[in-house]
Order: C-alpha cells, then structure tokens, then sequence
C-alpha cells in the first residue's frame, strides 16, 4: 500500500517501519529491559512479513495483548518497586513504564502529523 511506503522525507522511517519500531520497542523494552523473558533486544521486525495494514494492526494488537497481561499483574506498589534492566541499571518501575508510554505517545504523534500530510484524518487520542 502507498501510504505505508509513504516517507516524510529522505532517510527517515516510512509508514510501515514506525509502526514496526513502535512493537519492535514495546516488545524489547518490556519482554528484554523489565520482565528479561527475552536473552536480548529483539531485532527489527522485517517488513516483508507486515505488508499491509491490518497484518500491522494485528501484531500492534499481539504485541500490546502481552503488554497488557504483564501490567494486569501488578499493584500499585509495584510502580514504586525498582527494576533492574536488560540492558543495566536499576530504575523505579513507575518511571520505566511512563518511558514506554512516552515513546509510543511520540510516534503516534508522528503518524497523525504525516496522515495529515497524504491528506487524512489524524489519529484519535
């Protein structure tokens, strides 16, 4: 689809590959940096394997379902509690998980403001 292809400008991520780095980012920072499920952070997902929009939507939606079931497993003590991550370091859980609400806060922002560019609607809060 053009849309996904769409970039704003030379060098930078198109459609399809913010919306790959957005899981990609999800899955590493919380199955890698705090639950350490994962040995590693994972690698980018390959767009060939995401071609279209609802096969992005799906793996949003996958990606976020473990997200979610993480989440529900915690109290709000748990926020205060400090995590040591994948990648080093010891930090208050509360602040690890704001970070990964901000960074997907920032790309779809991103997205909203380039659907805007192709003409469209941007997304809803």
């Amino acid at each position: 689809m053009q849309d996904l292809d769409f970039q704003p400008f030379p060098g930078s991520y198109t459609v399809q590959e913010i919306i790959l780095h957005i899981a990609q980012e999800e899955v590493g920072e919380i199955h890698y940096g705090l639950i350490r499920k994962l040995a590693s952070f994972p690698p980018p997902y390959d767009p060939q394997d995401y071609p279209t929009i609802p096969s992005l939507k799906n793996l949003l939606t996958e990606v976020h379902q473990e997200t979610l079931s993480y989440l529900e497993g915690l109290n709000e003590g748990d926020l205060e509690g400090q995590i040591e991550t994948g990648w080093g370091g010891t930090y208050p859980l509360g602040d690890l998980l704001g970070h990964v609400i901000e960074h997907e806060i920032h790309h779809r922002g991103e997205l909203s403001l380039i659907l805007g560019m192709l003409g469209r609607e941007g997304l809803d809060a």
